[in-house]
């Protein structure tokens, strides 16, 4: 191993782009402000950036901070259809000033979005449960999946992040900040040509078999293969289109499901598809979705076959008293509206098409930029110092989010040495904010030489 690559450093993903007290400044106006944070969330208060940002507003793509300085969002995945959107706002309003009770209640405009959602998905996937964060829906997920499976053992990607529930921490190594993961949980590297060289579809199943075996020795067989179809907290990885089929035939034939966590490429990002699973091909036994649901409103859920729910809900059943609220069910409503009128998921075809090429200009440029990769609105730009794939850089990263930030781009980091940019702007990005991205990272390149 040389030198180089002997440093690499292993980046949790609440470390990357994250502030650090210790590196405050005495003079800075905000002090008082992060005392108060510090002071309220103790040790678990996460903010972005080296200075943080105090935001007061936002509208479309752009956030304004308290200082009245307007920033370009490229890295909010939660408003998906545009920060603020007027008609999301007034749905979830509108609905709130009416009623909001829980789903022990018939109602209308939850049936509504219920059925509107479902034919969004393939038929076998008969029944939605709503709940109000990913990491609830993919907790639940698991364990839907270990009953129908009458066994424990999970695999997933070596830097997966999958939420923070206890049960859902233990499956997301990128989570952890010291430790190994647990017996019953094994983490395969993410399908890239650097893991798997040319054959990204054989090489990935391959490796899904061999933690598959390994499970069964270890005696606790074969729940669930989950992955994030976009791969995004392993650094983005969508191609080739179809290369998840052969891994979900080998968790079938081990007797486990597949569970497609669609909380960070669904609702039409990846632009060819609506779901991130959809561009393999595959039939998911669970999908689990979330953060761009209700558009900035607490919604995420899952869509699962009927008959592993109707086995699970004989043991313990599922009700989640805010999730499936008439607010909520107006709010995610609106977001499906707003895709559609909008055309939002031609729009993440048409302006992830004008992005990578304006991605791969800046490539051709600069050799820094090892790869691009990625589907639609959602792509991941991998940096190394030395143009080497091989040789990635953290720090390079971590130099260029944050010169962005001083040309008002906000972006953050994805990848196990948070080697890679991770891109995913609000649905309704447009062509002049292509540019002014380009430009800021082009700049900020420059100035991280």
């Amino acid at each position: 191993m040389s030198a180089h690559r002997s440093k690499r450093t292993t980046r949790p993903i609440l470390d990357m782009n994250a502030y650090d007290a210790r590196d405050a400044k005495p003079d800075d106006p905000k002090n008082d402000l992060l005392a108060r944070r510090q002071r309220n969330f103790g040790a678990a208060s996460v903010l972005f950036y080296r200075d943080p940002i105090e935001m007061v507003s936002a509208s479309g793509c752009w956030m304004t901070a308290a200082d009245g300085t307007s920033y370009l969002d490229f890295y909010n995945n939660v408003p998906s259809v545009g920060h603020c959107h007027p008609r999301v706002v007034a749905a979830m309003t509108n609905q709130a000033k009416k009623l909001n009770i829980n789903s022990r209640y018939l109602h209308q405009t939850t049936e509504e979005y219920l059925d509107r959602l479902k034919a969004t998905f393939p038929d076998h996937l008969e029944n939605i449960v709503l709940t109000c964060s990913g990491s609830e829906a993919n907790d639940l997920a698991l364990r839907i999946a270990q009953r129908a499976s009458g066994a424990r053992g999970i695999i997933v990607t070596e830097s997966a992040y999958h939420g923070n529930t206890a049960t859902v921490t233990e499956i997301s190594p990128s989570a952890h900040k010291r430790g190994d993961l647990p017996d019953h949980v094994i983490a395969v590297p993410p399908p890239g040509s650097l893991a798997y060289g040319d054959d990204i579809a054989a090489g990935f199943a391959d490796a899904v078999h061999d933690a598959a075996r390994t499970l069964i020795d270890r005696g606790h067989g074969v729940a669930a293969l989950i992955v994030d179809s976009i791969f995004s907290s392993d650094g983005v990885f969508s191609n080739p289109r179809g290369f998840l089929r052969l891994a979900v035939a080998v968790v079938h034939r081990a007797g486990g499901v597949f569970i497609a966590d669609e909380v960070q490429p669904g609702f039409g990002r990846t632009a060819d598809a609506f779901w991130g699973f959809q561009r393999h091909d595959v039939m998911p036994d669970i999908v689990s979705m979330g953060k761009p649901m209700g558009n900035g409103f607490p919604m995420a859920g899952i869509a699962v076959r009927s008959d592993m729910l109707a086995e699970f809900c004989e043991d313990v059943g599922y009700f989640n008293t805010f999730a499936a609220s008439p607010v909520a069910s107006a709010t995610g409503l609106a977001v499906l509206n707003v895709i559609a009128d909008e055309n939002l998921q031609a729009n993440a075809a048409v302006c992830g098409g004008y992005l990578r090429d304006g991605l791969q200009h800046l490539a051709d440029q600069d050799g820094r930029i090892s790869d691009i990769r990625g589907a639609g609105l959602f792509l991941g730009v991998d940096l190394s110092a030395d143009g080497n794939p091989e040789n990635p850089s953290g720090q390079l990263v971590a130099d260029v989010i944050n010169a962005m930030r001083r040309h008002r781009v906000l972006i953050g980091a994805a990848g196990k040495y948070g080697q890679t940019l991770k891109i995913r702007p609000p649905l309704c990005l447009s062509h002049n904010e292509v540019d002014f991205f380009i430009d800021a990272l082009g700049k900020s390149l420059r100035a991280c030489g």
